[in-house]
């Protein structure tokens, strides 16, 4: 081996992580459309199954079928927004417009309501309460400033949420597109292999998510239902947020369920502990805890059984794996991609011990 040969392969292999860090720097500029891509994606293979019926079964044209399935979905997605939105405003003009000091007052006696019940209270913690001025102390402006904030992001958001819709709109138009632009780094011998690969992905992918509007609206029916009936304030908005809280797997219903308990708590500030509180928020604990083993013993199930075809213990260990690896992000997308990947194993190493038993039910 030469000098030449060893700084040619010095020269390349800088040139090589050069061109990396260009990339990802790229990426990293851009990661809002990246985003918008992923979004509009997951949108797609949502449409895809309503745009395949029309297609087939109703003899739509192409186009048209995709122009009928994104106004269903826009439709969706505005009376999301004509739902909450105004709930949302409503609720942070009359946070804005609430007397902070009668707050803290409700929350302080509130407090002493639940030391005295469970009998851990005393002259001297009360006196040390008084002394320390904790409640005093909190600063709940925060609420409405907060509340406020969130209402304008959301406005902000709309150049967002057209572009999402229309990058969707022709990643179901022209459903090759991504396909057609793969095949160019792919060998021509290999090439209907991964066309054979790419559609099983969308089938699989499509039935995931469908999959997992239908969980969320299970969900969002019981705890909708739950919290009406025991009278709780902005049940519409609190139940979607426990149910959306969900696709986060083990970490969300953790999270939902502390927030119903919170808010269940505290929508009734003032009321007695003892005969309204505690009664009020348990019975809606029960009914979260009761749309929790609907979610796991029959929603989960059904969605992996069907969908992406994997056994409950593998979903757990690939979760957790990519929760390890990247965090929440990598927890949401850690089943969709661990199915792609599947299915492009089973297609290209089909000969292979540990893929056989892996992809055994693809």
């Amino acid at each position: 081996m030469t000098s030449k040969t060893i700084a040619d392969g010095i020269l390349r292999a800088l040139g090589i992580i050069l061109g990396i860090f260009i990339l990802g720097y790229f990426l990293y500029q851009i990661k809002s459309v990246l985003v918008y891509i992923a979004i509009a994606g997951v949108i797609s293979l949502i449409g895809r199954p309503i745009v395949l019926f029309l297609r087939r079964r109703l003899k739509f044209n192409n186009t048209i079928a995709v122009i009928v399935t994104m106004l269903l979905l826009i439709g969706i997605i505005a009376g999301i927004i004509a739902l909450f939105i105004p709930l949302l405003v409503q609720q942070g003009q009359n946070l804005s417009l609430l007397n902070i000091d009668d707050l803290q007052g409700n929350v302080e006696n509130l407090y002493r309501q639940i030391t005295d019940y469970f009998g851990v209270s005393s002259s001297d913690i009360e006196e040390s309460l008084k002394q320390s001025q904790l409640f005093a102390n909190l600063d709940f402006g925060f609420i409405p400033n907060f509340l406020n904030s969130f209402v304008g992001i959301l406005g902000s958001l709309s150049v967002g949420l057209f572009s999402v819709l229309f990058i969707a709109f022709f990643f179901l138009k022209d459903s090759k597109l991504f396909e057609d632009g793969l095949m160019v780094f792919i060998p021509n011998n290999k090439e209907g292999r991964l066309k054979r690969s790419i559609t099983k992905i969308k089938d699989l992918l499509s039935r995931y998510f469908v999959g997992l509007v239908f969980q969320i609206l299970i969900l969002f029916v019981i705890y909708s239902i739950v919290l009406f009936i025991f009278g709780i304030e902005n049940a519409i908005v609190i139940a979607f947020l426990c149910a959306l809280l969900n696709l986060i797997p083990y970490v969300g219903p953790i999270i939902g369920g502390a927030l119903m308990f919170i808010l269940s708590m505290t929508s009734n500030l003032g009321a007695d502990f003892s005969t309204v509180i505690l009664p009020k928020t348990g019975y809606v604990m029960i009914g979260f805890i009761i749309g929790q083993l609907v979610d796991n013993f029959f929603s989960q199930p059904y969605i992996f059984s069907n969908s992406v075809k994997s056994h409950p213990l593998e979903i757990f260990l690939v979760i957790i794996i990519g929760g390890l690896l990247f965090g929440v992000t990598g927890m949401i997308i850690a089943v969709p991609g661990y199915t792609a990947i599947k299915v492009i194993l089973k297609e290209f190493l089909a000969e292979n011990k540990i893929v056989k038993s892996l992809t055994k039910n693809l």
